[in-house]
């Protein structure tokens, strides 16, 4: 049975197609069967994250309307031969995702032997975003450390509660916290909100912390996901996070600032 994983966030911006990206990447690599699904219609970037833009010939939306096969329409990622992409539209309108159409996608990978499948949500809370979490049995709340962020995230946690349908089934929708750009030099001087702040006020338990880092856009901009670099320290936090979601026990790390050593003092390093 396949695991439907929802990556959402109240707030654009946040990091959720690079997270969408990295997770699918990272449960690929551990040798799970994992498709990624971006439910972005109009705008369409996880096939940019994913370095498979030129590949794209028939899009999520064909597939729900019957306009192609979902065989069609899945991009195996050169990478990862367990590892498949579903590009969004970039030409349709939102309405022309439905739920039925949705329903029978997840139904179809489910019927292929997938493991995983992610759902990139879009932000906010339009149906685009209600369709990426409707039918997900875990959602992956990404959030900056600011004010902004957290208070939208916390608006969409009351629809996990309440609109999917583990929610109408009477079950939990287990949410994880996953921080993205996260300053420990930035949080020590008040800048920003520390991880127990961001708990404190979601109530929800941490899978992951990525560090504020350049690497995350060079890897973006280059078309391969940030935790194929693990040289990079984004790269080894999103690496955590697709372990601890598997159910290892890793030690948070990139969560205070480095202290320098001596020598380091000594010799400007």
């Amino acid at each position: 049975m396949a695991e439907i994983i929802v990556v959402t966030s109240g707030k654009g911006g946040v990091g959720k197609t690079t997270t969408s990206a990295s997770i699918a990447c990272g449960l690929a690599r551990r040798g799970k069967k994992v498709a990624v699904i971006d439910f972005d219609v109009g705008l369409r970037n996880l096939d940019l994250i994913m370095g498979c833009e030129r590949r794209v010939v028939y899009d999520f939306i064909n597939v729900t309307q019957g306009e192609a096969t979902l065989r069609q329409a899945l991009i195996k990622d050169k990478r990862f031969d367990t590892l498949f992409v579903l590009a969004a539209s970039q030409t349709r309108d939102k309405d022309a995702l439905s739920k039925e159409g949705v329903e029978k996608v997840l139904n179809d990978l489910d019927a292929d032997g997938f493991d995983f499948i992610v759902c990139d949500s879009p932000a906010g809370i339009e149906k685009g975003a209600f369709l990426a979490m409707y039918y997900a049995d875990k959602a992956i709340v990404v959030v900056n450390p600011e004010v902004s962020s957290v208070r939208d995230s916390d608006r969409i946690l009351g629809l996990l509660d309440s609109k999917t349908r583990r929610a109408e089934q009477g079950k939990t929708l287990m949410p994880n916290l996953l921080l993205t750009r996260y300053n420990p030099a930035r949080v020590e001087t008040g800048e920003m909100l520390s991880v127990k702040d961001v708990e404190e006020v979601l109530g929800l338990k941490t899978i992951g912390i990525i560090p504020e880092s350049g690497d995350v856009l060079n890897a973006s901009n280059k078309g391969e996901p940030v935790i194929l670099d693990l040289e990079s320290p984004a790269g080894q936090a999103y690496d955590d996070a697709v372990a601890r979601l598997l159910g290892e026990d890793r030690p948070m790390r990139f969560t205070s600032v480095e202290k320098k050593g001596f020598f380091s003092k000594l010799f400007g390093g």
